[in-house]
């Protein structure tokens, strides 16, 4: 997006040009977040964890991917969603994003994976301050996706 479109949405007022972004599609609890393509490294099966003491509560442990030690988040914990248990359509997508200006890979714990798709921007909604489970500055924007409302999470701003 374009610094005026940054402008407009950080407004919660939909962009004055359309932007189509690629996403993945995430299950958390009931919700649907939609994770940029472009930080997907890849989707994995749950693996054994590491727990690590007096680490943040959304980053409990370590997990072992192709022999790189990377943080596991759970963002249920973030947003103060109900813990769940893994199921059989857990999966973990690691990503790699941006904090502090450097880059970090790590795991986050989805509760179904469902697929890569597009997402408009002409859609968009202004995030609610009430009603919702999630703070509004982790959300860069809500919109739609098969008449469903999904959000595009900052994660920058959730992991940092």
């Amino acid at each position: 997006m374009t610094q005026l479109q940054m402008q407009a949405a950080g407004a919660g007022q939909p962009p004055l040009v359309e932007t189509r972004l690629q996403v993945l599609m995430v299950g958390l609890g009931n919700e649907i977040f939609a994770v940029e393509t472009d930080m997907v490294r890849e989707i994995i099966d749950p693996v054994p964890v590491t727990r690590v003491a007096g680490a943040r509560s959304f980053l409990p442990a370590l997990i072992n991917v192709r022999g790189n030690v990377i943080p596991l988040a759970d963002l249920r914990i973030r947003f103060g969603m109900q813990k769940t248990d893994q199921t059989a359509d857990t999966r973990i997508v690691v990503i790699e994003v941006e904090i502090d200006g450097d880059p970090v890979t790590l795991g986050l714990l989805a509760d179904k994976v469902y697929e890569v798709t597009e997402v408009s921007t002409r859609h968009m909604q202004q995030t609610p301050r009430l009603g919702t489970h999630w703070r509004p500055e982790f959300i860069r924007f809500i919109t739609k996706w098969n008449e469903e409302f999904v959000i595009v999470p900052d994660m920058s701003r959730i992991l940092g």
